[in-house]
């Protein structure tokens, strides 16, 4: 069976997949970042590191097993548009975030406030990349 003659996962599905995958990636991104840490890195260079790590796999899980890919997107600009989304949206908003509260409130609660943020954004960002649309 082609994957075109495979029934439509829900958007309610996605969603419930897509956050899944995203406890999964923010697991990895936040152990990553701890072990950076523990290894003298400074917190924003760990943090571009962590996310590195973290996003092969959220593009992975993602495109396999949270959406439909569409075959007409070639995997190599799929990752591109993922990888350039996330990098805008997750990184931008964390690394933003632990420059700005990393002094007022902590490193971890302005990674954690930074990744929390950006959470609806990417749900909508990976669907676009993988999926190339929006909505429905």
């Amino acid at each position: 069976m082609s994957s075109s003659d495979q029934p439509r996962r829900s958007t309610g599905s996605k969603i419930v997949r897509f956050a899944l995958v995203g406890l999964a990636n923010a697991a990895i991104d936040f152990a990553s970042f701890f072990l950076l840490l523990k290894l003298h890195l400074p917190p924003l260079p760990a943090n571009v590191i962590s996310w590195s790590i973290a996003v092969v796999f959220s593009f992975v899980a993602n495109g396999f097993w949270s959406f439909e890919r569409n075959q007409a997107i070639r995997l190599h600009d799929a990752f591109l548009r993922f990888v350039s989304l996330g990098a805008l949206i997750s990184l931008g908003v964390s690394s933003l975030s632990i420059a700005l509260f990393s002094g007022i409130a902590g490193v971890w609660p302005a990674k954690i406030g930074g990744v929390v943020v950006a959470a609806v954004l990417n749900f909508l960002a990976a669907r676009w990349s993988i999926e190339g649309r929006l909505m429905k």
